[in-house]
C-alpha cells in the first residue's frame, strides 16, 4: 500500500512587501519577530533560530528550491501555501507567482485560501483593520479565473485526479455553496475538471461542521486541536492558581502552556466525525515570537519523538478510514518560525523533526 502524503502548510511572508513596510515597519518580515524572541522562564525553548536554511528571502529562487530539495528528501509531498486574496488585490504572492511562471522548483504546491480581515493580531490589536474581505459574486469570478492557471500546472497538487484548495473559514462566505457551485463550473469549463475543495477545521473557532453542508468535499483538521486540550483558556486558569501558590513560574500566568506529550495523546485518542475528515499533526507550538507580553500559547517538552508518535498514529489512522483514494496527511507546518512550528532546521535540533517524519513513513510502509 502506498503512504499517505503528507502535505506541509507553507507561510510565504519570508520577503518585505509595501503593506508590511507600511503596517509594520520598513523591511518586516517574518523573521522580524522570531528574532525577538526570549525564554520566558527556565526550559522554555526560545528563540527558535535557524540553521541550515538561514534567515532565507522567499524572493530568491534558490532559497524556494533549497526549501524542496529539503522536504523532497524527508518524505513531504508538497506545500500548500497560504493564499492572500482581497478583491483582487494579493499579498506575499511574489514567490508562488514566481513559481508558476519559472516552473522551478519541481515539487508540488496548492494553495489554502486565508479569507479572514487582516488586523493587528498579532500584537494584541485585532480590532484595528488593515484590509478588510468583501464577498461578492463578480468577486468570485475573479478569483476563480485568477486561480484556473495555478491549477492547470502539472506540480498542482491533485487528490484524486481533482485540484485540491482550502479556505480556511469558509462560514465566512455569505454564500458559500454558490460560491463553491461556480468555481467547480469555471473549472470544468476551462478543461480543469472538478475541484476538490476542502476547509481547514480551526479549532477554537466554533464548532466543527460537516464540510458537504458548504458544498465542500472534505474537512482537513488543523492541530492543534484547542478544544480537545479543554479550550485555550484552560490552561491559563489553571497555571495562575499554581502560579499564585508559588508552583509555576510567573509567566504562567501571562501565557497558555500545554505539556506536547498531552496534545499527541489527546490528538490520537480523538474519535473521527461523521464527515468526510483529514488528518493533520504539528511538531510544536508557541508564539510568544508574536505575543511575548501577553496571551502566547506555548506547547512544553515538544521532541521529535512524540512527534514521531503522532505522525506515525494519524498515517495508521488514515488507512483505516478510506477518505479519498490517495490518502492525505497535513502537517502544520514547514515553516511557521514566529509560532515555534516548523519541520525546517533549527540550531537545537537540527534535521531531527525531518528525520522523525522519514522515519515515522518509513516505519508505516514496513507494517502489514
Amino acid at each position: 500500500m502506498t503512504n499517505p502524503l503528507l502535505i506541509a502548510m507553507h507561510l510565504p511572508q519570508f520577503h518585505p512587501i509595501p503593506e508590511n513596510d507600511q503596517w509594520w515597519g520598513k523591511g518586516f518580515t517574518e523573521w522580524t519577530n522570531v528574532t525577538k524572541a526570549k525564554s520566558l522562564f527556565k526550559g522554555h525553548y526560545q528563540p527558535h533560530l535557524p540553521s541550515d536554511l538561514g534567515y532565507y528571502d522567499l524572493r530568491l529562487p534558490e532559497a524556494r528550491a533549497a526549501q524542496a530539495e529539503l522536504a523532497k528528501r524527508y518524505g513531504i509531498g508538497g506545500f500548500c501555501y497560504y493564499h492572500y486574496w482581497f478583491n483582487g488585490h494579493r499579498l506575499l504572492n511574489r514567490p508562488v507567482d514566481e513559481i508558476l511562471q519559472s516552473g522551478a522548483p519541481d515539487f508540488p504546491f496548492s494553495f489554502c485560501w486565508a479569507n479572514e480581515n487582516w488586523t493587528r493580531a498579532w500584537d494584541g490589536k485585532s480590532r484595528e483593520m488593515l484590509m478588510a474581505q468583501h464577498y461578492s459574486k463578480e468577486d468570485d469570478i475573479r478569483h476563480i479565473e485568477h486561480l484556473l492557471p495555478f491549477f492547470a500546472d502539472p506540480r498542482y497538487t491533485r487528490i484524486d485526479g481533482r485540484p485540491l484548495f482550502i479556505v480556511y473559514r469558509p462560514e465566512y462566505l455569505p454564500e458559500p455553496r454558490r460560491t463553491f457551485a461556480l468555481w467547480r463550473e469555471r473549472a470544468i469549463k476551462a478543461g480543469i475538471g472538478d475541484l476538490y475543495l476542502a476547509q481547514l477545521e480551526a479549532s477554537g473557532y466554533g464548532s466543527a461542521q460537516d464540510p458537504r453542508t458548504l458544498g465542500l468535499d472534505v474537512s482537513i483538521e488543523f492541530a492543534p486541536d484547542w478544544r480537545r486540550l479543554g479550550g485555550r483558556y484552560y490552561a491559563t486558569r489553571k497555571a495562575r492558581f499554581a502560579t499564585s501558590l508559588g508552583l509555576l513560574p510567573r509567566a504562567y500566568q501571562k501565557h497558555t502552556v500545554v505539556d506536547y506529550a498531552r496534545v499527541v495523546d489527546m490528538a490520537i485518542s480523538k474519535p473521527a466525525p461523521d464527515y468526510p475528515f483529514v488528518r493533520c499533526v504539528c511538531p510544536g507550538f508557541d508564539n510568544t515570537a508574536r505575543r511575548s507580553s501577553n496571551g502566547a500559547y506555548i506547547f512544553r517538552n515538544s521532541t521529535p519523538e512524540r512527534y514521531e508518535k503522532w505522525l506515525h498514529a494519524m498515517l495508521a489512522w488514515t488507512d483505516d478510514h478510506d477518505i479519498t483514494k490517495r490518502r492525505v496527511v497535513f502537517i502544520n507546518a514547514w515553516n511557521e518560525w514566529a509560532e515555534g512550528n516548523h519541520l525546517e532546521p533549527d540550531t537545537r535540533h537540527g534535521h531531527a523533526y525531518l528525520e522523525a517524519t522519514y522515519r515515522a513513513l518509513e516505519n508505516h510502509a514496513l507494517e502489514p
